[in-house]
């Protein structure tokens, strides 16, 4: 799963930010994971449930209407 894209475009936070963690939690230690968001609440929730859970947001891009994270699990 390490370098996956997780596509979560069209759900309403807290789901994007719940399934974000779920995969990162499956995933092996040091997994990035690209996950796509439009709800803007998620560009909130997501890396604020990383910092909650000790997961690493190395980037933010916003594309209009779609925001791009790419985060990693570090343990």
């Amino acid at each position: 799963m390490a370098n996956d894209t997780l596509d979560l475009r069209g759900l309403k936070c807290p789901l994007p930010a719940l399934l974000a963690r779920r995969a990162l939690e499956r995933g092996p230690p040091g997994i990035s994971l690209e996950v796509l968001v439009d709800d803007p609440m998620a560009r909130i929730d997501v890396p604020h449930m990383c910092s909650q859970e000790g997961f690493e947001v190395l980037h933010v891009h916003t594309e209009g209407p779609l925001v791009r994270l790419r985060l990693r699990r570090t343990d």
